[in-house]
């Protein structure tokens, strides 16, 4: 999803941070501010998808993000739990308004691989330039997201009759802010960079 994922990532992690600063929930300070219909019925679809106002278990977290980006919006909500010395992600949930469609299970299909590409851009080594050579060729030395490393996915469609926007690397933006927004949620620590070591983070004592 080229610039929009980058840009993502920076907007959606800074605007997370501020609602924890001043003590208020970071979904419900997204719906303060933003004044647009469609923007405000994709975050509520995924609160109520998510049960995101639903108390979670001890050691567990939640991270949201929005983007619009390719014509369309979409909104991602990550469960995030405690595991050793890190976390481990356990459900994502996406809410997508593209507008007009065609085929659901093509905006589905497309959202859904926008989300493992999304995490595997996240937490997989990338792309690495050596001498001015890159150092990936192909799929064996560009590592995705595996089937038994993908979590629970979950996604929904708005309806209505707006103009048709992209799904093709919507769904991928909100994606990695999503997930370091829950691994605030869970370790109390802002991750800066990536990709992000999942076994290695840094607690903040007595956060949860």
């Amino acid at each position: 999803s080229v610039n929009a994922s980058n840009f993502a990532w920076g907007q959606e992690c800074f605007i997370d941070e501020l609602p924890h600063l001043a003590g208020k929930d970071p979904l419900q300070a997204r719906l303060d501010i933003i004044k647009d219909d469609r923007f405000i019925k994709v975050l509520n679809m995924l609160a109520e998808k998510s049960n995101y106002y639903e108390k979670l278990p001890e050691g567990t977290g939640r991270g949201i993000s929005i983007f619009n980006s390719f014509g369309s919006i979409c909104a991602c909500s990550i469960t995030v739990s405690r595991s050793g010395a890190g976390v481990r992600f356990e459900r994502v949930v996406s809410v997508i308004d593209c507008g007009q469609y065609v085929s659901a299970d093509i905006v589905k299909a497309q959202t859904e691989g926008n989300i493992v590409m999304g995490i595997s851009a996240a937490i997989k080594g990338g792309i690495i330039w050596k001498n001015g050579v890159c150092q990936q060729s192909n799929f064996n030395n560009y590592h995705v997201l595996r089937i038994n490393e993908t979590p629970e996915i979950e996604v929904h469609i708005i309806e209505n009759g707006e103009a048709p926007g992209g799904v093709g690397e919507s769904g991928l933006p909100p994606v990695a802010p999503a997930l370091g927004n829950g691994i605030f949620a869970v370790t109390g620590k802002r991750i800066r960079n990536l990709p992000i070591d999942l076994q290695k983070l840094e607690f903040t004592p007595g956060f949860l």
